[in-house]
């Protein structure tokens, strides 16, 4: 028998697999997050507009009285809900299980505690307001508090990975479930326990999505040895969070007291229109940015972080300037086209307020980067200081009625941005001139815009309002556009290559630069 060819039966040579895709880099996951985090809120944001204004049709206006006045402890007790625990393991070089699951045990003990306080003290809210009802509300809502651990911990573990599609998902699919809730239980006559059930329904959506998202730990360790700074980082939070209260509810808490509920109206109204930037869209890049700046400060690139917050504040800017310019200006014919005219008296406050606005949204970058850098005590000091300058400028400001409040917000905010600046900037290595180099361009572009969207509206013969805004918002966004091209191409190339991901520096600090919130 012939002997059989002994290369046959060598094994064949190994092919080489083939090499395997590098893994994004941190740009790339941070430009991904942005468009996820930033688009899903606009959607989410468009569901809940939508629903709320058909539910408001449907509601009687005490049923959003009575809400109003359980809303008062539920605000009060979240900012102690534990969410500082969570954004602890954001910054953690290396996270374990049991450490992931000694983080759910304090965020269980802390809520049922939060839970047990809500149901024990809701009488005495009722007894203040002289409303029996809002004890019911406020034990059911209480109920609220138990989800929390759940979607706070998936969130921090989903940060850590630079994963912000899935919880966007989840966001999107609770906020269908809240509207959805919320127009069943309208049109079913449920009255006020609309307003509670479907912010119930969304929480325990979130949870539960977030939960398997992330595939967080549901078993917790009531063992906390080891954790100690967890707690400490989570405490020095939640102070900031309670000082934040603090000076984001002085306006109302005093214009309670001095102005009828009508001017009330009014006043918070327009408030909520001119906040709608600050407190709706920049909240989401302050998310991606601190889970950014975190992984820089792991990676030992903590140099990096004060040209990455330079460039977040030139892609924000660049877009919120011109915004607030915009509002200011065109205020006369928005308010009409969004509210209607019975609002009119709206218009005066958001070119102040507008400009108040701009000087926030500024101001509340800085705080993802200094807690990102390891000292949380900067924006603690921060909002303790705001805690005694907003309220200060508003008690001022009630002497002179409505617009006495809108300067207010201007004076107070001029004075918390420059404390900002200059506590935050020392921490970060971040200079006034390397600040005023980022804003001035798109500034000096959205008042040339303001200046010819005003002239516009002043020679524009007698149109509806909506054609006029029209108008003005074409003409603005090619002044805008034309304006900041003159004076500052370089700040439309760098929005350009963010979004499409196209980075060429070779090093480190140059990439750093030219990459927002990386």
């Amino acid at each position: 028998m012939a002997e059989a060819d002994p290369d046959l039966l060598r094994s064949p040579p190994p092919v080489p697999a083939p090499p395997s895709p590098a893994p994004p880099s941190l740009a790339a996951q941070v430009r991904t997050a942005v468009i996820w985090r930033s688009g899903s809120q606009v959607l989410t944001q468009i569901v809940s507009w939508c629903s709320t204004l058909i539910v408001i049709r449907l509601l009687a206006p005490q049923d959003y009285g009575l809400f109003a006045m359980a809303q008062v402890m539920l605000v009060l007790l979240s900012t102690m809900n534990g969410w500082g625990l969570a954004s602890a393991l954001i910054r953690e070089e290396h996270v374990t299980e049991e450490r992931l699951r000694q983080t759910l045990g304090m965020l269980i003990l802390l809520n049922f505690g939060l839970s047990l306080t809500q149901f024990l003290a809701a009488p005495l809210v009722a007894l203040w307001f002289d409303e029996p009802m809002v004890t019911q509300l406020l034990r059911v809502q209480a109920l609220l508090y138990l989800a929390v651990p759940f979607t706070a911990l998936s969130h921090a573990i989903l940060s850590r990975r630079m994963d912000f599609r899935r919880p966007a998902q989840v966001r999107l699919a609770a906020a269908v479930v809240g509207a959805g809730t919320a127009l069943t239980g309208a049109l079913s006559g449920w009255g006020v326990w609309t307003l509670v059930a479907a912010p119930m329904m969304m929480m325990l959506t979130e949870a539960v999505g977030m939960t398997r998202a992330a595939r967080a730990p549901i078993w917790p360790s009531f063992r906390f040895a080891g954790a100690g700074h967890i707690a400490g980082f989570g405490g020095v939070m939640t102070a900031t969070q309670i000082f934040w209260f603090i000076q984001s509810q002085a306006d109302v808490m005093i214009a309670g007291r001095v102005l009828d509920p009508h001017s009330l109206g009014v006043y918070t109204t327009g408030l909520f229109l001119a906040q709608l930037l600050a407190s709706k869209f920049v909240p989401p890049i302050n998310e991606v940015a601190y889970a950014a700046y975190s992984r820089q400060r792991g990676e030992g690139q903590s140099q990096l972080i004060a040209p990455a917050l330079l460039a977040t504040v030139r892609l924000v800017m660049l877009v919120a300037l011109p915004a607030y310019a915009g509002i200011a200006v065109v205020a006369p014919v928005l308010v009409p086209v969004l509210l209607g005219r019975q609002w009119l008296e709206i218009v005066p406050l958001l070119p102040i307020l507008s400009a108040a606005m701009a000087m926030m949204t500024l101001q509340i970058l800085f705080a993802p980067a200094t807690n990102a850098s390891g000292v949380p005590m900067a924006a603690l000091r921060i909002t303790m200081i705001g805690s005694v300058v907003m309220p200060s400028a508003f008690f001022i400001g009630s002497h002179f009625g409505l617009t006495g409040f809108a300067w207010g917000w201007v004076g107070g905010m001029a004075v918390l941005m420059l404390a900002t600046v200059r506590l935050s900037g020392r921490i970060i290595g971040v200079t006034i001139g390397g600040l005023a180099r980022a804003i001035l361009p798109p500034l000096a572009a959205a008042l040339a815009m303001a200046a010819g969207v005003a002239l516009l509206l002043a020679a524009l013969p007698p149109l509806p309002d909506i054609a006029a805004l029209a108008l003005a918002v074409v003409l603005g966004v090619g002044l805008y556009g034309g304006a900041l091209h003159l004076i500052a191409p370089d700040r439309l190339a760098e929005a350009l290559r963010f979004a499409r991901n196209r980075n060429h520096a070779d090093d480190a600090d140059e990439a750093a630069e030219a990459l927002p919130l990386v």
